[in-house]
């Protein structure tokens, strides 16, 4: 089983592919920015949510992601939430 993923560590790997959609320097990307402030288009915001999903080996639930105002922070929310359900829901204790 794989070890959970540090907060960071999905910010840094959710930044990189966000920054690669939206053809921008994953350094001036703030959780705060909507898929709408990035440019991202819904139909790019599809594809970015497959690249996300085959990145981090998940799947989101079948939900309608609003890319007015979904944020760059919901996007990494709902991969850690995805993870955490993946790995059975809760966090391993040693």
């Amino acid at each position: 089983m794989n070890a959970p993923q540090s907060d960071e560590a999905i910010r840094e790997r959710l930044f990189a592919i966000v920054a690669k959609q939206a053809k921008i320097d994953p350094a001036v990307l703030r959780p705060e920015a909507t898929l709408k402030d990035l440019g991202i288009a819904s139909l790019e915001a599809i594809e970015l949510i497959f690249d996300i999903e085959e990145d981090f080996d998940i799947t989101f639930p079948d939900e309608h992601a609003n890319f007015d105002t979904d944020t760059v922070q919901n996007l990494i929310d709902a991969v850690r939430a995805a993870l955490q359900a993946k790995s059975g829901g809760s966090e391993a204790t040693a």
